[in-house]
């Protein structure tokens, strides 16, 4: 075999080690979006502040779902607001593909983010205009978008509307003469045919019928698939989430307690709230319901209004601890493989 010249002058005439610099390691990848100490407070009044989101922090991966769950008043619709710019920041940042995102989105803003950043509403019923028609509603987005810059936009309503298995045919009709689940997937195609890069989901199935919420959820995932979109899905329903995600954040009281990889948090949870809430929730399948322990959540969740120090949790908590009431846990990486799994509670503090 001949020997390259290049190898073989490198063994004849070695380089002093000294002189050898060691490899630069690749770096990460950096998440699509980065969510950091993000913080929306409600003004009532001269003295109360309602803590609708106080200090989330984590990442969102290009081509990653991430559920967020949690119990209704927990703030998962306002993060997901402030996160794309529908509320005004109180404090932290979101950094959206290395670029951070102005606290107060101006009319500029949405013009410049709309298609790479769309949200799914929740309500099919009052989240379509009904005075405009569908094929309007469907491409009033990229006629508003529509410009040299943004060639990509030039987009056809009748494709969107077939590409959501509605027939292409109904762009004169008006939002009333369609069903929920029609309406949500006109919803879902006014929001992907600008092509967008992230979307967050609001509760996208909570108004729909089950026999039509997996339909909606499997038309997502294909989508999700075909488009490459990277997905922040906020739902109720755990089973559903635990099958569309990939991780599982989980907030209460306006914080995030738990995150971790969807299996991971639904089969072990590690919170005892993420304990509660999953064990009441029902499970279709009897043999993964027998591998899950049943429980009943306890109580309502309390106000969001003046949050006092402590485990927000504690009040309802069947493993507080006098430390719950007077400290606020942090949130803390307890994996032992290296993998992210974080969880607020003083019981895996170090001790």
């Amino acid at each position: 075999m001949i020997e390259s010249p290049v190898l073989a002058s490198s063994i004849e005439s070695p380089v002093p080690a000294s002189s050898i610099e060691p490899p630069v390691p690749a770096s990460p990848i950096e998440p699509l979006v980065r969510i950091n100490n993000l913080t929306k407070h409600f003004r009532l009044g001269m003295r109360d502040i309602v803590h609708a989101v106080d200090e989330v922090t984590f990442d969102i991966h290009q081509k990653e779902i991430v559920g967020l769950v949690g119990e209704s008043g927990s703030g998962k619709s306002t993060l997901g607001k402030t996160i794309i710019g529908l509320h005004t920041k109180t404090a932290g940042s979101v950094t959206f593909d290395g670029v951070s995102l102005p606290s107060r989105f101006s009319p500029h803003h949405f013009r410049k983010y709309a298609h790479r950043m769309q949200m799914i509403f929740q309500d099919p019923y009052s989240s379509l205009n009904p005075r405009m028609t569908v094929g309007e509603i469907i491409g009033e987005g990229p006629k508003l978008l529509a410009s040299k810059e943004n060639e990509r936009i030039a987009a056809d309503p009748k494709e969107w509307l077939e590409r959501v298995g509605l027939n292409g045919d109904h762009l004169s009709r008006y939002p009333h003469e369609f069903s929920g689940g029609q309406r949500q997937r006109i919803g879902i195609a006014r929001a992907l045919i600008l092509e967008p890069d992230f979307v967050i989901c609001d509760e996208p199935i909570s108004a729909l019928d089950v026999s039509v919420q997996a339909q909606v959820i499997n038309l997502l995932g294909e989508l999700k698939d075909s488009l490459g979109l990277t997905l922040l899905f906020i739902a109720h329903d755990l089973s559903m989430v635990r099958y569309v995600s990939d991780r599982i954040a989980v907030m209460y009281l306006g914080s995030l307690i738990e995150l971790g990889p969807a299996d991971e948090v639904f089969f072990n949870p590690k919170h005892p709230y993420t304990q509660v809430l999953i064990g009441s929730n029902p499970e279709p399948d009897p043999k993964l319901e027998r591998t899950r322990a049943s429980t009943k959540i306890q109580g309502e969740i309390p106000s969001p209004v003046n949050i006092q120090p402590g485990c927000r949790f504690a009040s309802r908590c069947p493993k507080v601890m006098d430390e719950c009431l007077t400290t606020t846990p942090e949130l803390r990486n307890i994996a032992s493989n290296g993998h992210e799994r974080l969880v607020a509670c003083h019981l895996y503090e170090d001790k």
